[in-house]
């Protein structure tokens, strides 16, 4: 790794696209967990905000944002997200980037 390590939010659908399928949603957080592994190991600190039932839903996208204030880039992985909220978002800050690859991250 070149450069200061960065705090990167890992984004990508949860439930989108996944018709509720316990299995599939599944898919879409071992996506998330691989990539977040792959950025540690490259010297990154990847953030990742939990899945969860009834509080999802109330949580989820308020913490997410919370953590991409704080964040250096977001990594945007998986097809698109039908609920917003940062993996649906590929609106930088002034100070944040996304990316979409990991060939992009220094």
């Amino acid at each position: 790794m070149t450069g200061a390590p960065l705090m990167i939010l890992v984004a990508g659908p949860y439930r989108s696209g996944t018709d509720g399928d316990p299995a599939r949603i599944l898919a879409n957080v071992d996506a998330m967990t691989a990539i977040s592994l792959e950025l540690y190991r490259r010297g990154h600190l990847p953030e990742r905000v939990g899945d969860g039932d009834d509080p999802f839903e109330e949580i989820f996208h308020p913490i997410a944002e919370r953590v991409l204030a704080h964040s250096d880039g977001c990594l945007r992985i998986g097809g698109p997200s039908e609920r917003g909220g940062p993996a649906g978002r590929d609106r930088p800050t002034a100070s944040q980037t996304v990316y979409h690859d990991m060939g992009e991250i220094p």
